[in-house]
């Protein structure tokens, strides 16, 4: 089984190294400050930077894009820094746009990593609604993305993407044995456009979706560093704190390498 680390860089993006392979999701790497605009009125700033700038993590073999088109999840400065990103893996429309042998996925869709030497790893994308019933025609596509490869001991490495909990997100426990899941969360909502409906889950929908799940590591992410999360760490501690999963979560600490058993 290959030796399995994970290093929070912030908001999205994590380097994921399995083995020889290193893998990153959603580049964001621009400097704090920047105003981002989604489309339909949405609007956020961001407020930290990269915990490692680019420059510094080494040779990236490929990278998990959830969905091109919002700046929270691939910022100018990433978009930038994609050729020197190995192959790109994203949604269907996203790979259109981002050409370069980008590879699209729809949900339930697979490729392969392979590479002389090292062991394959399956990347399987998992459906994603990342807004209320009736939001796609608004904020487009997005996928999430299992990885499997030969020796796992608790079951596939998944990381959800931007999504709300909806039946497609409750379809993956009945389809995967997850092991560990690097689950988004924030809480976003965009008061002025929507009321109260929210575009990514909370920790209470988390703690319903791992019920489901049953993983061995909960890992939470992008839930801070930009304008639009309602639901920072402080909040999401102390419902998964109070939830059953209490032991199996882990709270990374950006910039620093976290072990995993897998």
């Amino acid at each position: 089984m290959p030796d399995v680390r994970i290093t929070y860089i912030g908001g999205p993006t994590a380097l994921i190294e399995i083995g020889p392979w290193r893998i990153l999701t959603d580049p964001t790497f621009d400097p704090p400050g920047k105003r981002y605009f989604f489309g339909w009125g949405t609007a956020s700033k961001k407020l930290q930077g990269p915990a490692i700038p680019f420059a510094e993590l080494g040779t990236i073999d490929a990278a998990l894009i959830s969905h091109d088109h919002h700046g929270d999840n691939l910022d100018p400065t990433g978009r930038e820094l994609l050729p020197q990103m190995g192959q790109l893996i994203t949604t269907v429309p996203g790979a259109k746009r981002l050409g370069g042998g980008a590879i699209g996925l729809a949900p339930w869709g697979t490729t392969t990593l392979e590479a002389p030497g090292r062991p394959s790893i399956e990347i399987t994308a998992t459906p994603c609604r990342h807004g209320p019933h009736g939001s796609k025609p608004i904020v487009g596509d997005v996928v999430g993305f299992a990885l499997k490869w030969e020796g796992q001991e608790h079951g596939v490495f998944w990381i959800t993407g931007d999504s709300v909990l909806y039946a497609g997100l409750r379809e993956v426990p009945q389809r995967l044995d997850v092991g560990t899941v690097l689950v988004h969360l924030g809480g976003v909502t965009f008061p002025w456009l929507s009321g109260p409906l929210r575009y990514t889950m909370n920790a209470e929908e988390a703690v319903e979706l791992c019920g489901l799940l049953d993983p061995q590591t909960i890992l939470p992410i992008h839930f801070e560093g930009w304008k639009h999360f309602r639901q920072g760490r402080g909040p999401a501690e102390r419902v998964l704190n109070g939830s059953p999963l209490a032991p199996r979560v882990r709270w990374m600490t950006p910039g620093a390498p976290t072990e995993l058993a897998v």
